[in-house]
């Protein structure tokens, strides 16, 4: 999937499931179709699937934020 399709089909507060593809001090990282999101403070072990929940999208960094759902 790309950006744009992500942008235009998915909404804040939508819940995905994606996979957890790495985690740094400040959050892990979550892949969902082809698209990478940040789940900000939050330690999840890698290569988990996991349901989160779009808290932002910024459209002009190409990026979006996620919680646990």
């Amino acid at each position: 999937m790309s950006w744009t399709d992500f942008q235009n089909t998915h909404a804040v507060g939508d819940v995905i499931e994606g996979v957890v593809t790495s985690t740094v001090p400040f959050g892990s990282f979550v892949e969902y179709a082809g698209v990478t999101g940040l789940a900000h403070e939050q330690q999840l072990p890698v290569g988990t699937t996991v349901s989160v929940r779009i808290l932002a999208i910024d459209p002009q960094q190409q990026r979006f934020s996620l919680a646990q759902a």
